[in-house]
């Protein structure tokens, strides 16, 4: 019997201006009660946050001009459903107004053990082997979505 796996998900962005600038005023306004809305979705198993309810202050891999959100989720369909049936959808749709086009993927899965909680580092790295390799098993995209067994899921089946 193997091992029960659950989907974790790294979304790095480039913010416009301080985030205490007039660019970044209206995300910024909204990101507790965007994050409380993934909070309260079904699947969500747990989401990186400071003490301030977010990831925006965390030192991390990626340079200080970068920010980050990293979750873990039940399974694609979880994360799938916040992210574009939920709220989430009409600020993602509005990301080019706070966040810069970034050269590699912003965005990468990977399937983890039930009980791991991925660091930072080890997210760059799954974000780092996606801009390399393209999406493998190991790490991949919405577009192009691998089940926990390592098989690619048809287009129907993951979106």
């Amino acid at each position: 019997m193997s091992r029960p796996h659950h989907l974790a998900q790294l979304n790095v962005a480039r913010p416009r201006g301080p985030l205490d600038g007039p660019v970044m005023a209206e995300f910024m306004a909204n990101l507790d009660r965007i994050n409380g809305l993934g909070d309260a979705s079904p699947g969500l198993v747990w989401r990186l946050q400071d003490e301030g309810g977010n990831a925006t202050a965390l030192e991390q891999p990626f340079g200080a001009e970068i920010i980050v959100n990293m979750t873990v989720w039940r399974d694609i369909d979880s994360l799938r459903a916040f992210v574009f049936r939920s709220e989430h959808v009409t600020f993602l749709r509005r990301r080019g107004e706070w966040f810069e086009r970034l050269a590699g993927p912003p965005t990468v899965l990977w399937w983890v053990a039930a009980d791991h909680r991925p660091t930072l580092p080890e997210a760059k790295g799954r974000l780092d082997m996606l801009t390399r390799r393209g999406p493998t098993a190991d790490a991949f995209t919405f577009a192009h979505v691998f089940g926990a067994d390592g098989e690619p899921l048809r287009r129907d089946l993951a979106g």
